[in-house]
């Protein structure tokens, strides 16, 4: 495991090295594949162990991941290594809320909405989310008239989830490192 620049043996920092350029070269070409002129790069820049990260560092990494949930490939890597943590229903919940909010009123969104509480949000569900009981309870109660916006609190909660927790260790996995080899 990598440790403090100055005790590291070279290939770790080689590997370090190259994780950044790829990662730099992930971000290059989800913005050209999604076309959106909002996101830069990661720069490149050395990081110590002591150092903490800064609020700039969040907002890059909130907008990888971003561009992670937005790219196939990168949305694959990311389920696999959720499958292997045994949590792959948060993206699972995260996808079908996000077809879920595409769709047009009428009968099908009704039919789509219970469809998704009973995989997703019932208690003892088949892909049962991880979800505080507040947000649960505001979820049952949407159910009653359903809109394409019923699932957002819970889809926020499952998506920070995943931003906060899972995304970091995905980043130092082999699924990562996998991913970088297509990109």
């Amino acid at each position: 495991m990598c440790r403090g620049l100055a005790a590291l043996p070279s290939t770790c920092i080689e590997r370090a090295k190259e994780m950044k350029f790829h990662l730099g070269h992930f971000l290059h070409k989800s913005k050209i594949i999604s076309d959106c002129d909002s996101v830069s790069p990661v720069k490149h820049e050395k990081v110590t162990r002591t150092t903490k990260p800064s609020s700039e560092d969040a907002v890059k990494g909130s907008q990888f991941f971003e561009k992670l949930l937005a790219n196939k490939r990168g949305v694959t890597a990311f389920r696999a290594f959720l499958r292997s943590e045994f949590s792959e229903e948060n993206i699972d919940f995260w996808l079908a809320c996000e077809e879920y909010k595409n769709m047009k009123a009428g009968p099908k969104l009704t039919l789509k909405a219970q469809k998704i509480y009973d995989e997703f949000v019932e208690v003892q569900a088949p892909k049962e989310v991880n979800l505080d009981s507040l947000t649960r309870e505001i979820v049952t109660k949407n159910l009653a008239d359903p809109t394409t916006s019923c699932f957002e609190l819970a889809q926020e909660r499952t998506y920070s989830l995943m931003e906060k927790d899972s995304f970091p260790r995905f980043l130092k996995s082999d699924f990562f490192w996998e991913l970088l080899k297509y990109i």
